[in-house]
């Protein structure tokens, strides 16, 4: 019968220390103290105890046990020497706490100054899924560790696949530390090497270079290798170093630099810089301007800033510019405005929800200062766009300044009305062009009712104020300022009718129909429109706050009197889970909306090569999610006079092995049709394919094929990828370290 003994009085044990070490060709270092709680009872579990009084030292044998708070220390033998506040275990020695574990010939811990020693010793840290050996680990101070010849590892088994190895190594917790004659070995056999490397060893976040980026395209940029630093300034900033080599182009440098004063200030600052040294001559697409060949600087900058005093009032700046107009295209989304290190749920900087490609058309920079009240908000704004579609980006108009005053809608008093309002003031410039100052305010009255508990009715009318004055310098014989005076009056009505399933279809309680149909008429009669400024903006009316899409485009210079109809229809379903919680998805929305313009109805035909043609597009939008491995959504429009205008779809489709299709299907009337697809397919266990094919079916071409096999196993993967594009073809290696990230990526 195995024997217990348990001190009743205060003591104090602190095992020994476990360091993990997390190694990438930028040496980065994870190490874990494992501390007692400083008060607890010691139990002793053994075949045999004995203490010895003179020496006030417990001995223990056979299927020792020695548990001391969340630790658990077992042994073949062990010995607890009171006097020099001494722990020694040997024989098949572990030391568990939590899921972390330390295995060695024999432990010996100083329980009061927080030292130690490990003999020919195996850790595992569970965390990160890293395995440590060392012929000696010792813990020299309470966050300091000295281990000789190190071995670390996230394989599992006897025989890795790759280790780190080293001579010696000294680590300081939440510090740094050394490692002489690194090696990094293969089933054995070392592959790289280095005499000396300094890391840090922080168990949060970490200092040091990160996984580069290799890849080789035979006509943008040749051999294509970055090289990132990342540097953890302190808990609220942090900032990443870029140096990229392109063979064709030169050294490309960048910086990306967050800061995080807390949840109401925070912000990320990005720019690189390259000298390019590509001619035109060798640029794909020959003959084509490019916009920066003068002087072959480029550059970008990103620049997002936001502080929020309080829910209601809040400044935010997103500056973004680039040098030229072929800057996407040249150097596509990579390593532009992404963050190359994995965010945490701790984490507190945000990523910034911005991400280019070749196929951007503009880029807009804003800085913005709102405030709000309980039934009004202002909000002040300066506006930049760069287009990319066009050679001069003079004739761009810029809003500088705009201010956006907003009513909240509100009861008047005690009667059965309603008023809203918006008003705005802009200052549109351009360097060609009108250009010029803008002023509009537009309140709305309205006056809901129900007629019936299924239908309701809501009558509208709404009066917009439009003044205007130019300042430009062009001579022409238009007025130089003016006003015009818009009524927009309307009635909405709609219903809504359901009825619910008992369906008990697995989990699926009841399924929900709704049918809402929904007719809106608006009035705007003929206005004054012979001196308007081009610069003037659209003017939303009601019938656009009705309509989604912007299916019935109405400009600043048109009248209007139109109906128009919606009819949605809604698939809810009330699922149940194990645990009994109830919830509601939605499996299906299908929308239907339409306009029928009177106005055009009217017109008379006599003498013009057009018809009448009083039908809009016929919008349709839906969303079909049966299953959380299957998804579908499409946004069309038909033109009842020439059929198709516009299909978008979207297809999901998933699986339980990770097997994954994404299709989609854009469609545009004379300018747009594309085939987007992108498949991952598990071949086996280790094997998995993944296939990406973009087609331009209305130039006639192939945007891009990418064809990739990765193979993985427990604590590594490789795989390669092949790109070709319309202008390039583009290899690019991947390697995988467990815990350490993806190289090539």
């Amino acid at each position: 019968m195995a024997l217990l003994i348990q001190f009743k009085h205060k003591c104090k044990i602190t095992v020994l220390a476990i360091c993990i070490i997390l190694f990438s060709l930028s040496s980065v270092v994870v190490a874990q103290d494992f501390n007692a709680p400083e008060d607890g009872p010691v139990k002793i579990e053994a075949d045999t105890l004995s203490y010895d009084n003179e020496k006030d030292v417990y001995s223990a044998k056979g299927n020792v046990i020695i548990h001391y708070g969340d630790g658990v220390l077992t042994s073949d033998a062990a010995e607890y020497d009171r006097k020099n506040k001494l722990a020694t275990a040997e024989g098949n020695a572990v030391l568990k706490m939590a899921q972390d574990s330390l295995a060695g010939d024999k432990i010996v811990v100083n329980v009061e100054d927080k030292t130690g020693v490990a003999y020919n010793s195996k850790v595992f840290y569970a965390r990160n899924h890293f395995y440590i050996k060392g012929d000696r680990i010792e813990k020299t101070g309470e966050n300091s560790y000295y281990i000789e010849n190190p071995l670390a590892t996230t394989c599992d088994g006897d025989n890795p696949d790759w280790q780190l190895a080293g001579s010696k190594m000294k680590v300081t917790l939440e510090g740094y530390g050394w490692v002489n004659s690194a090696r990094f070995l293969t089933k054995g056999f070392p592959v790289l090497y280095s005499p000396m490397v300094a890391f840090p060893a922080k168990t949060k976040r970490q200092s040091g270079f990160l996984l580069p980026y290799l890849a080789y395209s035979r006509d943008k940029h040749g051999i294509d290798i970055e090289i990132p630093f990342f540097w953890a300034i302190n808990p609220q900033m942090d900032a990443t170093l870029y140096t990229r080599y392109m063979e064709k182009r030169g050294l490309k440098q960048g910086v990306e630099f967050r800061y995080f004063a807390g949840t109401k200030s925070f912000g990320t600052i990005y720019l690189d810089y390259l000298e390019d040294n590509k001619s035109v001559n060798d640029t794909f697409g020959k003959n084509q301007h490019r916009d920066w060949q003068g002087m072959h600087r480029r550059w970008s900058y990103y620049i997002n800033h936001q502080i929020t005093i309080d829910p209601q009032f809040y400044f935010r700046a997103d500056l973004r510019r680039v040098s030229d107009s072929w800057y996407f295209r040249d150097f596509n989304s990579h390593n532009y405005y992404l963050t190359n290190y994995a965010a945490t749920e701790n984490d507190p900087f945000r990523k910034v929800p911005f991400q280019a490609n070749e196929s951007l058309p503009f880029l807009e920079s804003s800085v913005r200062l709102f405030k709000g009240w309980n039934n009004y908000n202002i909000m002040a704004r300066i506006s930049s766009v760069d287009n990319f579609t066009t050679a001069n980006n003079e004739g761009t108009l810029q809003r500088y300044p705009e201010i956006i005053f907003t009513g909240i809608k509100q009861r008047v008093f005690s009667t059965p009305l309603y008023l809203e309002f918006e008003g705005n003031y802009d200052y549109f410039y351009r360097g060609q062009g009108q250009k010029g100052h803008y002023l509009d305010f537009a309140p709305t009255l309205s006056m809901p009712f129900a007629v019936s508990k299924y239908a309701k009715i809501v009558p509208q009318i709404k009066l917009r104020e439009l003044y205007w004055n130019r300042d430009d310098s062009r001579a022409d014989s238009e007025n130089r300022n003016g006003n015009r005076t818009i009524y927009n009056a309307g009635v909405s009505a709609s219903s809504r009718i359901s009825r619910v399933f008992n369906v008990n279809i697995q989990n699926w309680e009841k399924l929900r129909h709704e049918i809402k149909p929904e007719v809106f008429y608006s009035y705007i009669p003929e206005i004054r429109q012979h001196n308007l400024p081009d610069y003037l903006p659209r003017s939303y009316t009601l019938l656009d706050s009705f309509l989604p899409n912007d299916i019935f485009y109405t400009n600043a210079l048109q009248q209007q009197n139109a109906v128009a109809w919606a009819l949605t229809n809604t698939l809810t379903a009330r699922i149940k889970s194990t645990n009994g919680e109830r919830s509601y998805l939605e499996l299906l929305r299908f929308k239907l909306f339409q306009v029928y313009d009177i106005n055009e109805y009217r017109r008379d035909v006599s003498g013009s090569a057009t018809e009448n043609r009083p039908l809009s597009d016929l919008g349709m939008e839906l969303n079909f999610a049966p299953h959380p491995y299957v998804s579908f959504s499409a946004r069309n429009r038909y033109s009842p006079y020439n059929g198709w205008k516009q299909m978008n779809y979207d297809l999901s489709l998933r699986d339980w092995r990770g097997d994954r299709l994404i299709f989609g299907y854009r469609y545009t009337l004379d300018s747009i049709e594309e085939v987007n697809a992108d498949l991952r397919a598990v071949i086996t266990d280790n094997l998995t394919g993944r296939l990406v094919l973009r087609l331009d079916r209305f130039n006639n071409r192939t945007v891009e094929t990418t064809v990739g096999l990765f193979y993985s196993k427990q604590c590594w993967g490789v795989g390669v990828d092949y790109t070709r594009s319309y202008n390039d073809d583009t290899v690019m290696l991947k390697i995988s370290l467990a815990g350490l990230g993806m190289l090539g990526i």
